[in-house]
């Protein structure tokens, strides 16, 4: 990785990051997220593993760092009436919860037959919700034109710049939970996850390794790592929802050829397999989006320098998804 200036405060005389900064924060919300060691992904890719299990967080995904940390900057900057969002489903689901906890009316908008589960978990933190339109693109344009209203926040994941900070905190967390942490496996959808975590990583530990894994039918940011230039896809046509992104912005491209070591693709019965395998092995439900990162490490061939880390990003399956996973 090349070094990344990161923004930061002065707190009692001491220059103190940015990520740390969202660190302390979110510690008053939420315990640090396990990281639990694998002996049988081990056994698999013939060195030390772990998993960090980013569903166990209160929406059942990581998205939530992101959502409350953005939303609590942007309170102390202005007073926000409504925060609005555009999700496929779990960015929906922080930004609820993230509003509930901070008292702010919320509205997300999702396409139309999003996962049923995160729709779900949407309401239940009480937060207006929208379907609109065929994929996130859709929804992204009309929570647009609803924050175009006085007192209306837009939290978008892909562009806030506040939201891979506090999505970067995995990354202080799995250091201060395995400091020989040598590799960490990252999903890819919007770019904020990969961002933050590798912003992160190198400002306290450059040498480890950072890959991203993105679906082989969304690989949009995959294919703008290759070449150096912002690549679109015309659909993301995948059951991993939280990877289907189709428009990459330029500055995140940018960042991502910065920080990121290497990108790797994983089909659809890669990641499913990897589900079914995470349910046998380690007694885990993950959705696609997250079984990805251990699809990229089951995946034949390929050498691993360990420990490697790799991140479960979240557990909200989709109903359908569940049968599937049966042998």
């Amino acid at each position: 990785m090349h070094p990344v200036s990161e923004g930061g405060e002065i707190l009692g005389g001491a220059r103190v990051t940015s990520h740390e900064i969202a660190r302390r924060l979110l510690r008053e919300r939420f315990a640090p997220t396990t990281l639990r060691p694998s002996s049988a992904l081990a056994s698999r890719i013939g060195t030390e593993c772990y998993l960090k299990l980013e569903y166990e967080l209160p929406t059942g995904s990581f998205k939530v760092r992101g959502a409350f940390y953005a939303l609590s900057r942007q309170q102390e900057r202005e007073s926000v009436r409504e925060v609005v969002a555009a999700s496929t489903g779990n960015h929906g689901a922080a930004v609820a919860w993230a509003a509930c906890e901070l008292g702010i009316a919320a509205r997300v908008f999702v396409p139309v037959g999003a996962n049923a589960t995160k729709t779900a978990r949407i309401k239940s933190f009480g937060a207006d919700l929208t379907e609109i339109g065929v994929d996130i693109e859709g929804a992204r344009r009309a929570a647009e034109a609803h924050a175009s209203a006085p007192g209306s926040f837009l939290l978008d994941d892909a562009t806030n710049a506040d939201v891979p900070v506090g999505a970067g905190t995995i990354g202080l967390e799995l250091l201060a939970q395995c400091p020989a942490c040598a590799t960490i496996i990252v999903p890819v959808g919007d770019s904020a996850l990969i961002r933050g975590v590798a912003a992160a990583l190198d400002g306290a530990r450059p040498d480890v390794r950072v890959v991203g894994v993105q679906a082989s039918r969304a690989p949009a940011y995959y294919e703008s790592w290759r070449s150096g230039r912002v690549v679109t896809t015309e659909t993301a046509d995948t059951i991993a929802d939280g990877l289907a992104t189709t428009t990459p912005t330029a500055q995140n491209v940018a960042l991502i050829r910065q920080l990121v070591d290497d990108m790797v693709l994983v089909s659809e019965e890669e990641m499913l397999g990897a589900m079914r395998w995470l349910l046998a092995e380690e007694r885990v439900t993950v959705e696609p989006a997250a079984a990805s990162s251990v699809a990229a490490l089951l995946q034949p061939g390929r050498r691993w320098t360990g420990p490697v880390v790799a991140l479960l990003t979240g557990g909200n399956v989709a109903p359908e998804l569940l049968g599937r996973l049966q042998p």
